[in-house]
C-alpha cells in the first residue's frame, strides 16, 4: 500500500486539472495515489481523468458524485482513503517535484501517534515565493491555531493529515441547501487535540482562481450558508488552542450568522455565553453589513 493519498475535490476544473496531473507525474517519489472526487462536473472532467487512468503513469482513482459543495467532497474522500497520510491539493494548484518525497521522509523520520500530521509551506505558482514566508527558524512542531491566531505565520500552509484521525471526525454534517461549509471544520477538531510536525519546505504551489474559489465572494456565502458558518464559529469559540481575541471575533460572527439564519436557538446552543453577550452589538452591526453587501 502507498504511504500517501493526494485527494482533489473538483467541480468544472477540466482546464486546470492537467497542470496538477503533470506535477504529480513529475514527483521524485511515487509513493502515493491520486483520488479525484468529481462534485458533479459538466465540463468533461470525467473523460479527462479516465484518460489518465488509462495512461497508467500514476495510480488514479476517480469518483463522481452529485454536486453538494466542497465539504461533501472531503467527506467522500475520507470514506475512501486507506493510506496512513492524506493531503488535499486543490484542482487549480500543483505540487513541487519533491513534495511527496519531503512528506514521506519527514513522517518516516519524525512521525508518531503524538502528531496529527505535517504542515508545510504553500508557495506562489508563478515565482515560487513562500506565502507568508517560511516558518520560524528552529520550529519543529506547532499547534495549528497558534500559527494563525498568534500570528506566528502569516499565510496559507499545507496540512498533511493522519487518515485515522480524520476518519474520527468525518463525515462533516452540513445543512440542507447550504454548500459553503468550510471543511476546515474537521481539520480544526483534530488539530486542537494534536500538534503538527513542521516541514519548512514548499509542499503546494498555489494559484487563486478569480471567479469560483471558495475564498471569493465571502459576503454572498455568509447569506447562502449562515447555519454552516454559525456552526464553525461555535467550534472556534470552544478550541482550547485559540486566543481570547480570536474567540471574541468568532462570537461576533456567530451572532451575525444566527441573525442571518433567523436561528432562535442560537443562544441556547452558544458556548461561552458571556462572550456571546458582549458580542451582540458588533454582531448586529456585522449582520447589517452582510445585508448591505448582498443588496
Amino acid at each position: 500500500m502507498k504511504s500517501l493519498t493526494v485527494f482533489t475535490p473538483t467541480w468544472n476544473r477540466a482546464h486546470t486539472l492537467p497542470r496538477l496531473y503533470q506535477s504529480l507525474c513529475r514527483q521524485t517519489l511515487q509513493d502515493f495515489e491520486w483520488l479525484v472526487i468529481d462534485d458533479g462536473s459538466t465540463d468533461g472532467t470525467r473523460a479527462l481523468v479516465r484518460g489518465w487512468i488509462e495512461e497508467n503513469r500514476i495510480p488514479v482513482r476517480y469518483v463522481w458524485k452529485e454536486n453538494g459543495g466542497l465539504y461533501t467532497g472531503y467527506n467522500e474522500a475520507y470514506s475512501l482513503i486507506e493510506t496512513e497520510l492524506n493531503v488535499c491539493v486543490d484542482s487549480d494548484d500543483s505540487m513541487p517535484p519533491r513534495a511527496v518525497e519531503e512528506i514521506v521522509r519527514a513522517w518516516g523520520e519524525r512521525g508518531s501517534d503524538r502528531y496529527a500530521g505535517l504542515i508545510g509551506i504553500d508557495c506562489v505558482m508563478e515565482n515560487g515565493t513562500f506565502i507568508g514566508g517560511a516558518f520560524p527558524s528552529g520550529m519543529t512542531e506547532c499547534w495549528l491555531m497558534d500559527l494563525y491566531a498568534r500570528r506566528i505565520h502569516r499565510g496559507d500552509a499545507k496540512q498533511v493529515m493522519r487518515t485515522d484521525l480524520m476518519k474520527q471526525v468525518a463525515p462533516q454534517e452540513g445543512f440542507p441547501g447550504e454548500k459553503n461549509f468550510n471543511p476546515v471544520y474537521m481539520l480544526l477538531q483534530v488539530c486542537d487535540r494534536y500538534p503538527l510536525l513542521v516541514v519548512n519546505r514548499p509542499l503546494c504551489q498555489v494559484e487563486y482562481q478569480a471567479k469560483d474559489s471558495m475564498s471569493r465572494n465571502i459576503w454572498r456565502q455568509y447569506m447562502d450558508s449562515p447555519r454552516s458558518f454559525a456552526k464553525l464559529r461555535r467550534l472556534e469559540m470552544e478550541l482550547s488552542h485559540n486566543t481570547p481575541q480570536n474567540r471574541y471575533r468568532s462570537a461576533v460572527h456567530y451572532v451575525a450568522e444566527c441573525l442571518v439564519a433567523r436561528d432562535r436557538s442560537g443562544w441556547e446552543t452558544a458556548p461561552r455565553k458571556g462572550m456571546v453577550l458582549l458580542a451582540v452589538v458588533p454582531g448586529v452591526l456585522l449582520y447589517l453589513l452582510i445585508l448591505l453587501r448582498n443588496r
